[in-house]
């Protein structure tokens, strides 16, 4: 299961998921921070990856076209980058097990307050 990150969480993020999501990158590292959303998701679909961000835009995307590409919302607010691992890695097989899922589009994960 690779993930692409979107430009609004760190690209220091795939580095630290890499144990549990392997091939996972960030869309500045694959030359796609400032292109068009439909760009980036043609791109995730042809390579394999799920995107995720904490942007609503692709949640409407796959809302409207479905998948792929399969998109994990972070509704995480501005946030450390160390929250947006945690996040991640704890619910690393839950994100797995919406990866393979054949009817789902979309995988929302939220902060909880500890």
């Amino acid at each position: 299961m690779k993930l692409l990150l979107d430009q609004n969480l760190s690209d220091r993020i795939p580095a630290r998921i890499a144990d549990l999501f392997p091939g996972s990158s960030h869309v500045k590292l694959g030359g796609l921070a400032q292109v068009d959303d439909s760009l980036i998701a043609d791109w995730a679909k042809r390579e394999g990856f799920m995107i995720v961000s904490k942007d609503t835009d692709f949640y409407q995307r796959s809302m409207v076209f479905g998948h792929p590409p399969k998109f994990l919302w972070l509704r995480i607010g501005n946030c450390s980058t160390a929250l947006a691992v945690d996040l991640l890695r704890r619910n690393a097989e839950l994100i797995r097990a919406f990866g393979v899922s054949e009817a789902e589009s979309v995988l929302i994960l939220e902060r909880t307050e500890s």
